[in-house]
């Protein structure tokens, strides 16, 4: 694959983040311990680890269900924004070892996109509600069929 392209990914995984903090991490560790990433003897080798995988698939269901309460806060206040930067980061310098490139380049393209997609990301799930003039909860959900799916499309091109 294309350098560019490992690092188009890795910026896309980090969208994704942005979308659901916890959905980006938990489908590289899977990817990674499905061997569809190859993460061995690298720092992120423990993404591919039975325990990643239930951690962070198990935070991540955590996550989609905490979403859909009115009380959770917005993504784009600090708490949930330095969640999305941190596991942004996380994935995408994942993606940029498994395509054998530069972990501080995905890292930071990971940062950046989890930071686009959690304010794209909020704006169009608004802008949805108010213009379809449907509950926020049809549209937190397709937007988490969207991080689902488009993170196992984004790792499932390695």
């Amino acid at each position: 694959m294309a350098p560019s392209q490992v690092l188009l990914l890795a910026f896309l995984i980090g969208v994704v983040s942005g979308l659901r903090s916890l959905t980006a991490p938990a489908v590289v560790a899977w990817a990674a311990h499905r061997n569809w990433l190859n993460l061995h003897n690298t720092p992120l080798s423990f993404m591919a680890s039975t325990a990643a995988v239930v951690i962070f698939t198990l935070l991540a269901v955590v996550e989609l269900i905490a979403d859909q309460l009115p009380s959770t806060p917005s993504r784009t206040k600090p708490p949930g924004l330095i969640a999305r930067i941190v596991f942004g980061g996380l994935s995408g310098a994942g993606l940029a070892l498994s395509g054998a490139q530069s972990i501080v380049l995905g890292a930071v393209l990971g940062v950046a996109g989890g930071v686009a997609g959690a304010f794209a990301g909020y704006q169009v799930r608004t802008r949805l509600v108010k213009a379809l003039k449907v509950p926020d909860l049809v549209i937190a959900l397709l937007e988490d069929a969207v991080a689902i799916g488009g993170g196992l499309f984004i790792v499932s091109r390695f």
